[in-house]
């Protein structure tokens, strides 16, 4: 056989066993991903987000491998074309490593779920509803509706306080009473408004308890238990109706005072 028929007759055969290759290879990779998808999809607690990119990973790198075994096919020499991609993979992962942190922080984020949207939460030192969360960023709305970006990196390595985790929630308030009023009539009067308040929980049980004697009042600290989005109405409520009952009921909300005495000496004036 003529020598130059030979050779191409050779490289068409490693050329159409790459095609074959790669078009297998591109079909298992694009099942491996759905695969994917759906296997992470019955654990419930995987965000889509998450999902996605984790399927998308396991697809690419697929993709990846194959694309060296048909360079491999071709008579490339692939071992060092796989360390200037590590290099250049090296080079990259340093120039954006701040990015990358995020995306380490937002991948875990989705994983453990501290928080989710709707919730009011505490992270960072910054304070809001949570709007979204995606692999780099953390969205936030402040109660005077400001959009609050936080990135993934700065949440993950903060304190996240939740305020909405839990579907019951403590109230706690402090009144002062005067010296010269009843403690018992105050606490009563203060259970009767809290007993007459749907919002106010039965279990666990209300209480009214004396907390300090101060310089100018004794003062009565209540703790109530009530629903989470019950929780601010219910303060503002409780606060107004219990000052309305004291004042029906004589009872002093004393401020404080000071007593000045000028004394007259004999020594020479200043």
């Amino acid at each position: 056989m003529d020598p130059l028929l030979s050779t191409v007759v050779t490289y068409g055969v490693k050329v159409v066993g790459g095609v074959l290759l790669l078009a297998v290879g591109w079909a298992v990779a694009g099942w491996a991903g759905r695969l994917a998808d759906r296997l992470l999809g019955r654990s419930g607690r995987i965000d889509t987000t998450l999902r996605g990119f984790l399927a998308s990973l396991v697809r690419y790198l697929i993709l990846a491998l194959v694309l060296i075994a048909v360079l491999n096919q071709l008579g490339v020499q692939t071992a060092s074309l796989i360390a200037l991609l590590g290099a250049a993979g090296l080079a990259v992962g340093l120039a954006v490593q701040g990015t990358l942190a995020n995306l380490a922080a937002g991948v875990m984020l989705l994983i453990f779920r501290p928080f989710r949207a709707g919730q009011y939460v505490e992270v960072a030192g910054r304070s809001g509803t949570v709007e979204s969360l995606n692999l780099f960023m953390t969205e936030l709305t402040t109660p005077d509706n400001v959009q609050l970006l936080i990135p993934n990196g700065a949440v993950w390595g903060a304190t996240v306080v939740n305020y909405s985790h839990h579907s019951r929630r403590r109230l706690d308030l402090a009144f002062g009473i005067s010296y010269g009023d009843d403690i018992d009539r105050a606490m009563s009067v203060i259970r009767e408004v809290i007993d007459e308040d749907d919002r106010a929980l039965r279990d666990p049980e209300p209480e009214v308890m004396v907390s300090e004697l101060g310089e100018s009042a004794v003062h009565l600290t209540v703790r109530v238990w009530t629903r989470n989005e019950n929780l601010w109405p219910l303060r503002w409520d409780l606060t107004r109706r219990i000052k309305e009952a004291f004042d029906a009921h004589d009872i002093t909300i004393p401020f404080p005072q000071r007593e000045m005495r000028v004394v007259r000496g004999s020594g020479p004036p200043l």
